[in-house]
Order: C-alpha cells, then sequence, then structure tokens
C-alpha cells in the first residue's frame, strides 16, 4: 500500500508541475505577463496619480467589488445568460435553415439576400429601441436582439460554406445517384462545418452584445442594467467588475463553441504551435 501510495503521489507530483511548467512556459506565458503588466501599471497608476475612484478604480478595488458583490452579479448575470444563449439558438438555427434554403433555392436568395443584408446594415442601438417597442420591456425583445445580431454572420457563412463544394464532387456524387438529402448531409454538410463554427465563434461573443443592448434600452435586472444603474450612481468600482463578468460570459460561451468544434469536426487537421 506504501509503494501505491508513493506512487500515486509521484504521478500527482508530475502533473501538477508539468501544469505549472506548461503554464509559465511556451505559448501561455507572454500574455500571462501581458495581463500583469497592465494590471500592475494600472494599479500604479491610480495610486500614483490620486485618481479618484469614481472615475478610474484600481484593480484591486475592482477585485474587491467582485467579491463583496458577488450575489448581486450573479442575480444579474442569470437572465443576461438565459438572453444571450436563447439568441444564440434561435438566430443560427433561422440563419442555417434560411442558408440551406438558398443554397437550393436561387430565387429565394435574390429575393431575401440583399434584405439580409439591409437589415444587417441598421446599427444594433438604432434598432433594439424599435423591437423593444414591438416586443416589450420583457425576455422575447431581448431575445430577439441577440438572435438579429447573430443571424447575418452565420447566414452569410453558412451559404458560403454550402456552395464551397467543387463542381467535380457534386458531379460524382450525381453519377452514382445520390439523392439531394444524400448530397446535402453527406457533401455539403461536410464542408460547411469549418465555416459554421467560425460564424458560431462571432455569434457566442456577439449575442451577448445583444443581449446587453436589449437590456440597456429597457429592463430593470441583467448586466446591461446594472451597467446603466451603476453608471448613473457613479459606482465606478461595480460597473467595472459588471463589464468584467460580461466578458467572462462572452469567453464561456466561446470556449463551450471551440469544445464543440472540436468534438464535431474530427477531421480537421491541428495546427502548428
Amino acid at each position: 500500500m506504501s509503494v501505491a501510495g508513493n506512487l500515486d503521489t509521484g504521478v500527482s507530483g508530475n502533473k501538477e508541475r508539468s501544469f505549472i511548467s506548461l503554464l509559465f512556459t511556451g505559448r501561455y506565458l507572454p500574455p500571462f505577463l501581458a495581463v500583469a503588466g497592465i494590471l500592475l501599471a494600472w494599479e500604479g497608476g491610480v495610486r500614483i496619480f490620486g485618481v479618484p475612484a469614481y472615475i478610474a478604480p484600481a484593480p484591486s478595488d475592482v477585485a474587491a467589488t467582485l467579491s463583496e458583490e458577488s450575489a448581486l452579479l450573479f442575480r444579474n448575470f442569470l437572465p443576461t445568460l438565459l438572453e444571450s444563449v436563447l439568441g444564440f439558438l434561435i438566430g443560427n438555427l433561422i440563419a442555417i435553415s434560411a442558408a440551406v434554403m438558398f443554397v437550393h433555392h436561387k430565387s429565394v436568395e435574390k429575393a431575401f439576400y440583399p434584405l439580409a443584408v439591409f437589415i444587417n446594415t441598421i446599427p444594433i442601438l438604432a434598432i433594439a429601441p424599435i423591437l423593444v417597442l414591438l416586443f416589450g420591456n420583457g425576455l422575447l425583445a431581448k431575445v430577439v436582439i441577440a438572435a438579429l445580431i447573430c443571424f447575418f454572420p452565420t447566414l452569410v457563412n453558412m451559404v458560403r460554406g454550402l456552395q464551397s463544394v467543387s463542381p467535380q464532387t457534386l458531379e460524382l456524387a450525381r453519377i452514382l445517384s445520390a439523392s439531394k438529402w444524400e448530397i446535402f448531409w453527406k457533401i455539403r454538410l461536410q464542408s460547411s462545418l469549418p465555416y459554421l463554427f467560425s460564424a458560431l465563434k462571432i455569434a457566442s461573443t456577439t449575442c451577448v452584445i445583444g443581449a446587453i443592448v436589449g437590456e440597456w434600452v429597457g429592463a430593470d435586472v441583467g448586466l446591461g442594467a446594472l451597467i446603466i444603474e451603476a453608471t448613473f450612481n457613479f459606482r465606478s468600482a461595480l460597473l467595472y467588475a459588471t463589464v468584467f463578468v460580461s466578458s467572462g460570459l462572452a469567453v464561456l460561451l466561446f470556449t463551450a463553441v471551440t469544445l464543440a468544434e472540436r468534438m464535431v469536426i474530427r477531421w480537421k487537421p491541428e495546427q502548428a504551435g
């Protein structure tokens, strides 16, 4: 038993040392040093020049607020998370369905693609009040705004991915008497997945922006509403902490999409470095 315990301890110790060596060497070291340098410069600049806390709080003050106001931040985090995820799912499902229709029906693409481009040119801050007037101040308006901001990048990338199949491949499939469904499922969809996940990574961060913008226009709960409240009450430390949590939410969703991509696209070659 003692030998086994020593072996387990040795293995766990080796794993810890390898993790630490990986964290502080190679590609993780430069960003770690950059972030640490920025935080130290920020802390030093605030302390040395005596910048008022309501203008620019020190990182230590923001960290303290994250701890002290964790319950408040979490209460407002959950609605924004729900709005972002629902908007992400709905917006991307509609975009994928529209892309499939565009590829198989050129007349539909000619009719509605310019309309999608026109809607995308409207700034989200301009269209958000209209959507709030149409759908009210509840959950639906925020979800629609988040879905709308996700829609166009996914539509463009999915159309491009579905059309990226070479004519020779399509001709071979027809010679082998493959049906349209088989061509779509086994050829077009497979070739479109890298394009799709590239768009989903963008949408995973922009859906958070859409949800927060919706909360700015009309909401009394959520990270966007908390940002407005902290701004007007000159609670700068809470404002910075809320922005940090919002960024963390976007990173969380981006990481989830990245993990899904690794599980789905197993044939994608790993990039060196």
